[in-house]
Order: structure tokens, then C-alpha cells, then sequence
């Protein structure tokens, strides 16, 4: 999960839900990170897969 600025976070409804591998809070973007914010959301995601290879 990652949680940008403006999201609202919503942890513990998420964690009753599923069951979350990673979560990360940035201080920059919002809803629509990938036009606000897109370093960081490029390296988040490619932060999750490198532990995956």
C-alpha cells in the first residue's frame, strides 16, 4: 500500500480486510500520484518487485 498526501489513510479497515506486505506514507502526491508524484511512485513499485525477483 502506498499512501500518498491527501489519501486518506485507512490502515486499520485495510488490514481487517487483507493481508498488507508493505506500506508506505509519502509527505508529496495524492489520489493521482502517478501524474503528481511520479518518482516516488516509480520507485515504490520498484522497491516492492526487487524483492520479488
Amino acid at each position: 500500500m502506498a499512501n500518498f498526501a491527501g489519501d486518506m489513510a485507512i490502515r486499520h479497515r485495510a488490514e481487517e480486510a487483507n493481508t498488507i506486505v508493505r506500506w508506505n506514507e509519502f509527505d508529496r502526491g495524492g489520489h493521482f500520484a502517478a501524474l503528481e508524484a511520479p518518482d516516488l511512485l516509480t520507485h515504490d513499485v520498484r522497491e516492492f518487485f526487487r524483492d520479488l525477483r
